[in-house]
């Protein structure tokens, strides 16, 4: 016959009678909340009531034909330039992976230079590829051309910017395309070559596929990144939402107004992306979930 133990807890072992539950102190936090807030209607009054704002004016010119015409530049650099960035990203990844060293070597060499540059620098020599260039054409190496083109005919101003802004975030695309293939197991490679695929048709149908998700999420962070960076092609002309607002206030001198209304259209455009991107995320992320799961 066995005695049972009373159950003794650490509180009665303390001497403590009172076991109900202590409501911790907010103080700091009660305090911080309401600095917070305090500074948040000071901003809020301030936009509000200072008159150096103009709030009519950027009312006024917030759909202004000249500022719409810039946004609608400024989604078709993005685009643009994106898909440059995405293709030469994809290829530049592979040849990262390719057995020939020279390939490798030409890859990393791109990679270097385009991150080691700043992208304003890049999109001036674009711009101003004229003078490096005046004709472009076809011929034999350091001989004359057998035909050849006027540049500036070739590579216009908008050209010049796409190529800027494409050719600097393939370098950056390179290295999210090489991460997401590098995250794919080499046993998939090994399944693959057991079925019989060669080395492309392994990349293409068993190592791409599951590495985009890895690689589609970050590719809405360079989207958003790239929708801001457009606004570097001012420096060559470029009518973007930037450029336009600048020759508007360059008529009307209410800089402040104008530079406001680029803002408003920004954080709009931002934050469609941004919405876009989130669903992309949670799309892709049930993915390597389940990916996950399989694994286990």
């Amino acid at each position: 016959m066995t005695t049972a133990v009373p159950r003794v807890d650490a509180a009665q072992l303390a001497g403590i009678t009172d076991t109900s539950p202590v409501r911790r102190r907010r103080i700091g936090a009660t305090v911080l909340n309401v600095v917070v807030a305090l500074l948040v209607v000071a901003g809020a009054v301030e936009l509000v009531v200072n008159p150096n704002f103009d709030w009519p004016i950027v009312a006024r010119y917030l759909f202004d034909t000249n500022v719409l015409e810039g946004v609608v530049v400024t989604l078709e650099l993005t685009v643009y330039a994106m898909a440059i960035g995405l293709v030469l990203g994809v290829l530049l990844a592979v040849l990262r992976q390719a057995r020939s060293g020279l390939a490798r070597g030409v890859a990393w060499f791109y990679i270097w230079f385009f991150r080691g540059t700043p992208v304003l620098v890049q999109v001036l020599f674009w711009g101003f590829a004229a003078s490096l260039f005046p004709r472009i054409g076809i011929g034999l190496p350091g001989g004359p051309f057998l035909v050849s083109w006027d540049t500036n005919t070739i590579v216009p101003i908008f050209a010049a910017a796409v190529l800027g802004l494409g050719l600097n975030e393939a370098a950056y695309m390179a290295e999210i395309v090489r991460g997401g293939l590098l995250s794919v197991p080499s046993g998939q490679t090994e399944a693959a070559r057991t079925l019989g695929l060669g080395h492309t048709e392994t990349l293409r149908f068993v190592i791409l596929p599951q590495a985009m998700r890895v690689i589609i999420p970050p590719i809405g962070n360079q989207f958003i990144s790239m929708l801001k960076m457009t606004s570097v092609v001012l420096v060559i002309g470029v009518a973007d939402l930037l450029g336009s607002v600048t020759e508007v206030y360059a008529r009307n001198y209410r800089q402040i107004a104008l530079l406001l209304v680029a803002s408003i259209w920004y954080l709009a455009l931002t934050t469609l992306l941004t919405w876009g991107q989130s669903r992309l995320e949670r799309r892709f992320g049930r993915g390597i979930s389940r990916l996950g799961d399989d694994r286990g």
